[in-house]
């Protein structure tokens, strides 16, 4: 049986799924839940580095993942996971780099399908033109994750 856990970050709660086997799950809600008073053992690392990673503490993400997908969406996914901290790239670009240029709405669907939302790192996928697009948590959470991993922050003038 799956351990699940809610924990409160800047973009909402959050909802993890996973059992020692590892993490199949974390998405964002935009339903209010009650928090988890005591974290689950084999969800600790996960909510552990997920608030690291929006403190600005960490940049990788070191979790057993054991999302449920099939063989396509999977190699999408690993893929997805080695788009850099602080960069983006274009479901074009991943399409080449899974080996089929032609797979381009397959592998964007594949994105759009991720269930591990930040782990893998599914905003980091823009259009070819530099426009966010869609994103299953909402275009707003989108800009607010590649704002947060830019490496040029805004700096205010007042």
């Amino acid at each position: 049986m799956d351990d699940v856990a809610y924990i409160n970050t800047p973009l909402g709660i959050a909802k993890i799924v996973g059992t020692t086997e590892g993490i199949s799950a974390i998405t964002v809600l935009d339903s209010d839940e009650t928090l988890t008073d005591i974290i689950p053992e084999s969800l600790e690392d996960a909510v552990y580095q997920l608030n690291e990673y929006f403190k600005g503490e960490r940049t990788e993400f070191q979790l057993d993942l054991n999302p449920e997908g099939t063989k396509f969406q999977k190699k999408v996914w690993l893929q997805l996971q080695q788009i850099p901290y602080g960069r983006t790239t274009s479901y074009l670009e991943v399409a080449k780099l899974i080996g089929d240029v032609k797979a381009i709405r397959a592998a964007a669907s594949a994105n759009a399908r991720n269930p591990i939302w930040i782990v893998i790192p599914c905003h980091r996928v823009i259009g070819i033109d530099g426009a966010l697009t869609g994103y299953a948590g909402g275009l707003h959470r989108k800009k607010w994750l590649l704002e947060h991993e830019s490496p040029h922050k805004q700096q205010s003038l007042f």
